[in-house]
């Protein structure tokens, strides 16, 4: 059976973070295990308290999981602090990790602020250039390009931009008024379109956790950085089209339940 890790913050609501990534990884066939990052408190409306995670206590975690049960994919979301990505960058050239996606996540859906300011240098130096496949979104790419992200073509010179820089593929997610749900995957000097129609769903909350871990999965399993990103993009339409609601708020999507079993085998 194929392994993949994440290393993420915990949602107390289930929707997204260290919760999001395993519901999809198991979705998808693969054992999951997870190097928690942060507790918070929150639900599909916000983001209420962060008690972060001790810098040794997160070494002791990632030890236990390479030295035992070796990942064949590794998945990082949020890190809220210098100090923690400083040793997750560490950890991962120790063991030599592969198949490194990492999440940029900077703002929550609900518009909560993840990462400290200090946090976002350190990612750019000690995380990125490490990846294989960065998932920023409009928002997080304009931070990481130092350029403004109103269309398309905007879109392909920061992702182009941020690319050359880390010396990683770039997947620069659509949305946020740009272009419906159209993301461009910018890999080797060129990019490709994975185009997708807009779902009207206000059940929002972890779709980038999500997104990201299926990508993770499928490189796991052998899978081409290109095809895992089309692969993840169709679970995600799925679990998006399933239409479920549970919250007053946002409402946090079950994606276990909303495909479950459907991407387990190629």
């Amino acid at each position: 059976m194929k392994t993949a890790l994440t290393i993420a913050g915990s949602d107390s609501s289930g929707g997204a973070g260290i919760q999001a990534d395993i519901k999809t990884m198991s979705a998808h066939g693969i054992y999951a295990m997870s190097a928690i990052t942060a507790l918070t408190a929150q639900n599909t409306t916000g983001v209420y308290g962060i008690l972060e995670s001790d810098p040794d206590f997160l070494a002791n975690q990632l030890d236990c999981i390479f030295t035992d049960i070796y990942p064949d994919a590794v998945k990082i979301g949020m890190v809220s602090s210098a100090a923690l990505i400083e040793v997750i960058a560490q950890k991962l050239k120790q063991y030599h990790a592969k198949n490194i996606v990492v999440d940029p996540v900077m703002v929550a859906t609900s518009g909560s602020r993840l990462i400290a300011e200090d946090a976002v240098e350190a990612l750019k130096q000690n995380l990125l250039p490490i990846a294989t496949v960065l998932t920023p979104n409009i928002p997080e790419a304009e931070v990481l390009s130092g350029l403004s992200i109103s269309g398309s073509a905007d879109m392909e010179a920061a992702a182009k931009q941020i690319s050359e820089k880390y010396g990683c593929a770039v997947l620069c997610k659509g949305g946020h008024n740009i272009n419906d749900a159209d993301d461009l995957l910018w890999e080797n000097g060129s990019g490709r379109w994975f185009y997708g129609k807009r779902i009207n769903n206000p059940n929002t909350h972890g779709t980038g956790c999500t997104l990201s871990s299926a990508i993770a999965s499928n490189l796991a399993k052998g899978m081409t950085l290109e095809r895992s990103v089309q692969r993840a993009k169709e679970y995600l339409s799925g679990a998006l089209a399933a239409m479920l609601d549970l919250g007053k708020g946002q409402g946090p999507m079950n994606h276990l339940y909303a495909l479950k079993g459907e991407f387990v085998d190629e």
